[in-house]
């Protein structure tokens, strides 16, 4: 325990120098983020320097090395996907800056490179018998074979774009991720040494990013930083074995995934909406509530819920 606090320790003073180094170059380099013309309460953040996410992310990679090392395949398979899906995000921040729109990498782009980063983790887990998942609450686990495959691909891309879905509200992803990550380290802390420091490195980055970040931010994380939150999620659950964890401990990813997808379906359907607008905390923040309600109340559940899984683990 005493490691994984100083390891906190460790990325939560380096990230915060990167995003004081980073925040200036940003600005000076214009990366500023465009806003969607009908998120109205959004309109003053236009300009707000975006791709923040690669200061919280190198911060925690380079501590998860000074004191992992290379000692563990697992582990640094961990951190080359968390930088895999963490330059994918970097792309997509690029190009949406380059050409001054929202779009960025073509949605079948982003699906290709996505499931090819899961593939890799899925083979890796098959190939080394990383088989056998836990049961939330049951105490007890099953070996799924080759099953673990597609269920490795479907955590991934699920986890990953929920955590992206979250991304839009100041400190909201940020600090629930913040609080997931933190469960899933306790949670593992002791049959996955390497993972949780993982886990507890990254919750020091991010901490010190939502310096920041959180409302009124002077920096957004962009994909660069959600899309790497989401790898390491669901790099952490998957190959500790407790990926029937992340929709219990994330549950508040998983909602916002669900929004948008009932959001959708309904709407094609009917020609209506069952939110104000989708994801469901844009809902929330029309129906008035202020950014920093929401963001703490996405934190305050996703910590409530991981503390009960722990005290049934």
């Amino acid at each position: 325990m005493k490691t994984a606090i100083a390891a906190a320790l460790a990325a939560f003073s380096l990230s915060f120098l990167l995003c004081l180094a980073a925040i200036p170059l940003l600005r000076r380099l214009k990366a500023g983020q465009y806003i969607l013309g009908y998120v109205k309460q959004h309109k003053d953040k236009g300009g707000t320097p975006t791709m923040g996410g690669l200061a919280f992310v190198c911060a925690a990679l380079i501590v998860c090395l000074c004191f992992c090392g290379v000692r563990s395949a697992t582990v640094n398979l961990a951190l080359v996907i968390i930088a895999g899906y963490c330059l994918v995000g970097f792309l997509d921040d690029f190009l949406k800056i380059y050409r001054k729109d929202n779009l960025g990498l073509r949605p079948y782009q982003k699906i290709i490179f996505q499931c090819a980063i899961a593939a890799i983790a899925a083979a890796y887990c098959y190939v080394n018998g990383l088989t056998e998942i836990n049961i939330p609450f049951a105490g007890m686990s099953v070996d799924v074979s080759w099953g673990i495959i597609p269920l490795v691909v479907l955590a991934f891309l699920s986890t990953v774009n929920c955590v992206n879905l979250t991304d839009g509200l100041d400190g909201l992803a940020g600090g629930t991720t913040l609080a997931c990550l933190a469960s899933f380290g306790l949670l593992i802390i002791s049959s996955s040494g390497g993972l949780s420091l993982v886990c507890f490195c990254l919750c020091g980055a991010v901490a010190a990013f939502l310096i920041f970040n959180t409302n009124r931010a002077t920096v957004f994380m962009g994909d660069t930083g959600s899309l790497a939150l989401g790898a390491a999620v669901a790099s952490v659950s998957v190959f500790s074995g407790n990926v029937l964890y992340i929709p219990v401990i994330g549950i508040m990813f998983v909602i916002s995934g669900i929004s948008v997808i009932v959001q959708v379906i309904y709407y094609k359907r009917t020609r209506r909406r069952v939110f104000l607008m989708a994801p469901i905390h844009h809902h929330f923040q029309m129906k008035g509530y202020s950014e920093s309600k929401i963001s703490f109340v996405y934190f305050a559940v996703t910590a409530v819920v991981g503390l009960i899984c722990l005290l049934f683990a």
